[in-house]
């Protein structure tokens, strides 16, 4: 109610192309929905299947992302987190939404817990913002099933620190349903460590599908 508001008296211009009214306007979200990401999540090489190409292995079975952090995801994305531009995860939910496909009713939608410090900062938890909205536009249930035992910031980590942090991040925080998918997301894969451990420690605990959605992708500098 209160970001309605503000949207309304302050209209937040169009990250990409400066349009007043909204983050991301109609015509440039329609631009990122219609160019689909069609590459493997974890390497970025085109093909493979569900997401993942047969090089890459992952303890989830299906991943969607809606592209390259470029451009106006990339803006969005930034403005989001690092500028407390909270309007932001509207749009990204939204676009994120949009490129999964029909998913079982039952599905239950699982957010990457944030570090406690960075919330602080920003005021929110920004993944949480994201995929409860995507549950909410999916009619899917929205359970934080996981937590953080760590506090490590991955910001400016070598792939090789990722990996350590990612394994000692998680735990489980409440009980697996064994009959229900379960669909994690999160808003940038990098190194895809973070969503791996994630995926495993539901895997572990007995759930029987999960699957992982992510708003952008992008590629180690390393």
């Amino acid at each position: 109610m209160i970001d309605s508001l503000l949207g309304f008296i302050a209209p937040h211009p169009c990250f990409e192309c400066g349009k007043l009214g909204r983050p991301l306007c109609s015509n440039c979200k329609y631009n990122i929905e219609s160019e689909s990401f069609a590459a493997c999540i974890i390497c970025g090489r085109a093909g493979g299947k569900n997401g993942i190409c047969i090089s890459c292995r992952a303890p989830y079975s299906r991943a969607w992302c809606v592209g390259e952090r470029t451009d106006a995801l990339l803006r969005l994305i930034d403005a989001f987190k690092f500028e407390r531009a909270k309007a932001c995860y509207r749009p990204l939910a939204d676009v994120l939404g949009g490129c999964l496909p029909e998913l079982p009713s039952n599905t239950i939608v699982v957010p990457i817990p944030a570090v406690a410090s960075h919330v602080r900062q920003r005021g929110y938890d920004h993944t949480l913002l994201i995929s409860r909205r995507v549950a909410k536009l999916g009619g899917f249930e929205h359970r934080s099933v996981l937590a953080r035992k760590t506090s490590s910031k991955q910001l400016g980590a070598s792939r090789r620190d990722r990996i350590a942090q990612a394994k000692q991040a998680f735990r489980l925080d409440s009980p697996i349903a064994s009959n229900r998918p379960y669909l994690i997301v999160d808003d940038i894969i990098t190194t895809g460590s973070t969503l791996h451990y994630a995926a495993q420690i539901l895997k572990d605990a007995g759930a029987p599908e999960v699957w992982v959605a992510v708003v952008a992708r992008q590629v180690s500098t390393e």
